[in-house]
């Protein structure tokens, strides 16, 4: 599901699609453990304004980014208007059926 700002580029808006593929094929895996499902989930539904300037350094998601940027990035902006995080993010949740974590 598209959940773009309407002021982001079309470089971001790819970023934000290759992210939201990523994590969603990431939650999707059985061997991914429901720990760190649910520790994506908690991280999406951070208000940005409780964490100003808060970076994560979370595996899958610099994966993601690195990969969606072809650049090395060692961590992420975790704010809703970072487009890596709020694909990866967004694509966790959508992945995750309702029932597991009570979305």
């Amino acid at each position: 599901m598209e959940n773009y700002d309407d002021d982001w580029t079309d470089g971001q808006r790819a970023v934000y699609d290759e992210c939201y593929r990523a994590g969603g094929e990431w939650a999707g895996d059985p061997d991914t453990p429901t720990d760190d499902v649910q520790f994506v989930i908690n991280l999406g539904e951070a208000d940005d304004d409780t964490v100003p300037d808060a970076e994560t350094d979370y595996p899958p998601l610099v994966d993601a980014v690195t990969q969606a940027t072809g650049e090395n990035v060692t961590s992420v902006p975790a704010s809703h208007s970072d487009p890596g995080f709020r694909g990866f993010v967004d694509g966790v949740r959508d992945a995750t059926a309702d029932e597991v974590f009570g979305l």
